[in-house]
Parts: C-alpha cells; structure tokens; sequence
C-alpha cells in the first residue's frame, strides 16, 4: 500500500510534467528548419566534423535565451510583442515589428522551397506539393485548436528522429566525433568562418522568443508552472541541438568523406542515396519535408502573435475567426504570399535566405537587451523571479558574444 502511495504522486507529477511540455520542445525543433538543415548539411559536407564543438556551447545559451522567455511568459501570461510595447512604447515596437515582418515573410518562404524540394526528390512536382502544404498548413491552425495543433506540432518534432537515424545508419567515426564535440577548432578560411557564424545565427533566431511566450500565453499557463515549462526548454533545446549535430554527422560520414559539394540540403539527400544508400536518403529527405511544413505553419503563426500583441488585438489558435479576425487574417496572408513565391518562375531563392539570415542577425542583439531588461523588472515579474546576478553576467557575456557574431554574420552576408 505504501509503495502505491508513493507511486501516486510521482504518477502526478508526470501527468502533469507531461501537460505542460510543448511551446519549449516546439519551439527548439522549429529553428531546425529549411535553412538550418541546409546550414547544418554544409558545414558536415564541407568541414566534416570540425564544427561539431559549437553545439554544446550552443546547447549552453539556446537554454539561457529561451528560460528567460519562458519565465517572462508563464508569470506575465502575455507574449513578448505585448511587453515590448507596454514597456517601450509603440516606436520601438514598429522597429522591431518591421524587421521581424520581414525576416519572417522570407523565411516563410524558404520552407515552402524546402517542402517543394523534399518532394522533388520524391518525383512530385512544386505546383501538387506546395499548394496542398499550404492548405493542409491553412487548415490546421484555422480549423484546430490549441491542443489539438500542439499535439500535431509535438508528433513532427518526433519525426526529427529520422536524422539521428541517417546519422547512425551511415556509420560515422564515433572517437572522431566524440572528440571534435570537446575540442575547439579555428580556422583563419573564410569559409570556415562564414559557416561556424552562420550556424550560430541560425540556431538562435529572434522569432523563437516570440512564438515559445506567445504559446505559453496561448496555453494558459502560469507561474506555478514555471518549473515544468523550465524543464520543457531544457529537454527540446538538448533535442534540436542533437538534431542539428546528427545532420552534421551524416552529411561529414558521407558527403565530406567522398569529397561531395553541396548548396541545398536537397543536394544533400540526392547525394546520400549514392553514396549511402536509399533508406538514409530517404530518412533524410523525409526529415526535410516534415522540417519544412514544420517551419511553414509555425513562422506565419508567430507573425500573426505578433502583430495582434502589437497593437492589443485578439489572437490564438483556439480563437474563432469572427473572435480574432486580424490573427487569422496576417496567418493566411503569410501563407498565400510564402507559396505563392515558390509557384512564380524563380531561378534561386539562395539570396532571398541570406537576406532573411542577416536581419535575424539585425534583430537578434535587440530582442535579447529587450528580454534583459524585462527580465529584471521586479514590478514585473516580482523578486522571485527576476534574474540573479550571476544570471545576468552570463546572459551578458551571451548577448555580447552573440551581438559580435551576428554582426559578422551581416558582414559576411552582404
């Protein structure tokens, strides 16, 4: 009877553990989109393993950055647009509004080039594909609800899981790698350099903050949840750091071994399906896909948060179009104008991601002094939950190092 006793409580716990998990764990896996695979699958089949020693640093302040959302959403119950413009008023929310617009608008687009390039692979032409994406992306959020997409958008990051399996099936030099994860690695080579910032700028993007406090809002859940959600950012931030550090070690095990170049991850899986066989390439191009309308429902749903919270309007999945026509309204906006890019007659939409890439890095650097200051608000959040002083050095330390990477970001893009 005892030990039921004491089974009862943790059975609780985990129930509840289980309830609360989603905007953290969603929120991490989404930033593995079109972009950052194609990131992730250059660096391996360039650099080979040399740039694994970035991911558990990166691990380290993907955590940082995305606790200090989480806690200003579950004890604000409101998104990050909303404080910014109670904070800092309406200017420098029309700033950050108008970068975060159209960074968005262009990386909304280059998930739908990932879901017609996935299906390339598959035989299936751009005009089938990117229209039914986009409307079966119009439908789930339009026609859902809160727990009913989240439960969807948990099960695709799941499906993740198909790089760790291409990783392992491609047989890499484990010591090798084990090594490369603990030992840093510099090089002078423009190249290396331009790949190591762009990883970095890619795995922490400023619309991240913004969607993980909106869906916590959007959720409900308060303070008292705090210790669960903190829990939820720490498992997906592990997750999609392991992802992206899998999609390098596939792509270094094959590509960089057999001396492949690559500029797609679509040109990444055409080439595994030769050199290591159908079923990785297959795995990988899969991952593509599900990254792709992953990212295609997830950034125009970030753009509607925003935009509402700016300027006080209605929002939320679970919200009925008559109850918050503006949200739907910018969501099916961005949709239409993401896929209907890709159906024009483009020759490359490789400047159209630099472009998006570099006003992340613009944007970046000020969402995160943003978040610091409201972080440390004690009328805010209360003395409990503010940050501590060794909290606030590390986050500096972090702002500073991201602010001098992202500007080099910039620099090597333009």
């Amino acid at each position: 009877m005892r030990s039921w006793q004491r089974v009862r409580p943790f059975a609780a716990r985990l129930a509840f553990l289980l309830s609360v998990l989603g905007p953290g764990i969603i929120t991490a896996n989404v930033d593995n989109d079109a972009g950052g695979i194609t990131t992730y699958s250059i660096a391996g089949a360039h650099f080979g393993y040399t740039t694994l020693w970035i991911m558990p640093l990166l691990a380290i302040v993907l955590v940082s950055v995305q606790e200090m959302s989480a806690r200003l959403g579950v004890v604000t119950g409101k998104g990050l647009a909303d404080l910014i413009r109670e904070r800092f008023g309406l200017r420098i929310t029309a700033i950050v509004l108008g970068i975060l617009l159209i960074a968005n608008l262009a990386n909304t687009v280059s998930e739908f080039a990932g879901v017609a390039a996935s299906m390339e692979i598959f035989g299936v032409s751009k005009f089938i594909s990117v229209p039914v994406a986009a409307v079966l992306v119009w439908l789930l959020i339009v026609r859902g609800n809160y727990r009913t997409v989240e439960r969807i958008f948990l099960a695709a990051s799941a499906i993740y899981l198909a790089y760790v399996a291409a990783g392992v099936m491609e047989k890499p030099d484990w010591p090798l790698i084990g090594h490369s994860l603990v030992t840093p690695h510099f090089s002078l080579d423009s190249g290396y350099l331009t790949i190591v910032v762009t990883i970095i700028g890619t795995t922490i993007a400023p619309w991240m903050q913004f969607y993980q406090q909106s869906a916590i809002a959007d959720k409900g859940l308060k303070a008292a949840d705090y210790s669960y959600e903190r829990l939820d950012v720490i498992l997906g931030s592990l997750f999609a750091i392991g992802v992206a550090a899998f999609i390098t070690i596939s792509c270094a095990a094959t590509l960089n071994a057999s001396g492949v170049r690559i500029e797609t991850a679509k040109d990444a899986a055409l080439a595994l399906r030769s050199l290591a066989g159908r079923y990785a390439a297959t795995l990988f191009a899969l991952g593509l896909l599900n990254a792709s309308l992953f990212s295609a429902a997830i950034l125009p749903l970030t753009t509607a948060y925003v935009v509402c919270e700016a300027f006080g309007w209605e929002s939320g999945v679970s919200k009925k179009v008559r109850e918050a026509p503006a949200f739907f309204f910018m969501f099916t906006a961005f949709i239409v104008v993401g896929a209907g890019v890709i159906l024009l007659p483009v020759r490359s939409l490789i400047q159209l991601m630099i472009a998006s890439q570099t006003l992340n890095g613009v944007l970046l650097p000020l969402i995160l002094v943003v978040m610091l200051v409201l972080v440390n608000d004690k009328g805010l959040l209360g003395p409990r939950f503010v940050n501590g002083r060794i909290l606030n050095i590390v986050s500096t330390l972090v702002i500073a190092a991201l602010t001098v990477l992202t500007v080099m970001l910039v620099v090597t893009s333009l």
